[in-house]
């Protein structure tokens, strides 16, 4: 009998143990984050604000600078130092002229660090002064966690980091740029100089591994490991995962994006427009939103969904689903005079009916 309890307890024991709930999820990386594009609700995290070496998906942030303060058709001298940098390549020679939306092709798709100077040299003049602009703009989309010391993310400097946080929101913001999605969504492309050979995308889960997977970028130095950073779409939903230092990212950003679509819809909480009325709101204000929300949530979530007004400077509407915080939005006042108002409505009806 007490060997039957004892077996009974190990069984037990290893059930709670090796049991995972059907929404559980982990990922080989050492640092991962999925967010929704549109909120920026982070639906996934793991180590998500550690400092760490990016590898090529600095390129994000240098393709998202090139399309903001150049043009497609510029044509690009490809200098010395551009054409001799290291690693990954176009392959591209001093003294070739290149038009920019080819130089920004192959830096997505191909990776080509050729491609990453030559592009930080026409729109800065140098590496040195498109690093600045680089860590501006960084500063601008408050990617706190954020240093770039060049355009390529080779591992030439130690300052040179960022977070799967910080990059998750740059992804997200360069994405609303049409061109940036165009060329980030790429399965391949023949660029339009000389002896060029079609260039095929090195994302495996944008070529075809994943069937919802609509852009994304490679990374990987022996210091930085293997980065990644995929967008995917499904129905009305939008999400980025970033992974770094991930030797299974394939599959740890299918799992991520399966988790999320899974698990999460998106439920538009609030309208642009006047407020509806409910019990506690003053009643000589109209409350009206300028904005709309719109959030991924689970089943559960919606069933525990709470609206608080926050007065102060300036007012608030912030939205809970429990005592999570999911969301919030500025609002704007409006004063009025309840009998005055609903009079002055009955007149005009009067008018507009003649009654």
């Amino acid at each position: 009998m007490v060997y039957l309890i004892k077996k009974l307890f190990v069984v037990i024991l290893l059930f709670f143990l090796l049991y995972k709930p059907a929404y559980a999820i982990d990922v080989s990386a050492h640092s991962a984050i999925l967010i929704d594009a549109e909120s920026e609700r982070v639906i996934f995290s793991k180590n998500e604000h550690e400092q760490m070496k990016i590898a090529s998906i600095t390129k994000i942030m240098t393709a998202h600078l090139a399309i903001r303060h150049g043009k497609l058709n510029d044509k690009v001298k490809i200098s010395n130092e551009a054409s001799s940098t290291e690693g990954s390549s176009l392959y591209l020679k001093a003294g070739q002229t290149v038009l920019l939306e080819d130089l920004l092709y192959g830096l997505l798709l191909r990776s080509g660090n050729d491609a990453a100077v030559a592009i930080a040299e026409h729109i800065s003049g140098s590496v040195e002064k498109f690093s600045e602009l680089m860590n501006e703009e960084a500063k601008r989309l408050k990617m706190k966690n954020s240093y770039f010391t060049n355009p390529h993310g080779l591992d030439t400097d130690d300052q040179h980091l960022s977070t799967a946080y910080d990059m998750a929101i740059l992804t997200r913001h360069a994405i609303q740029d049409k061109t940036f999605k165009k060329i980030f969504s790429a399965s391949s492309y023949t660029p339009s100089f000389k002896d060029a050979y079609p260039w095929t995308n090195k994302h495996r889960l944008v070529t075809g591994l994943y069937p919802h997977a609509n852009g994304g970028k490679t990374g990987f130095t022996k210091k930085a490991g293997r980065t990644l950073v995929t967008t995917a779409e499904k129905e009305d939903m939008t999400l980025v995962a970033v992974t770094i230092y991930g030797p299974d990212d394939w599959n740890d950003h299918m799992s991520l994006f399966e988790y999320g679509f899974e698990h999460y819809d998106m439920a538009q909480l609030i309208s642009r427009g006047p407020l509806p009325v409910v019990p506690g709101m003053p009643e000589n204000i109209q409350y009206i939103s300028d904005h709309e929300i719109k959030v991924p949530l689970t089943e559960e979530e919606r069933s525990q969904i709470v609206y608080k007004i926050v007065p102060g400077t300036k007012t608030e509407l912030k939205v809970y689903t429990g005592e999570n915080l999911v969301s919030s939005i500025p609002l704007t006042e409006k004063k009025f005079d309840p009998p005055a108002f609903y009079e002055n409505l009955l007149s005009k009806l009067k008018e507009l009916f003649k009654w």
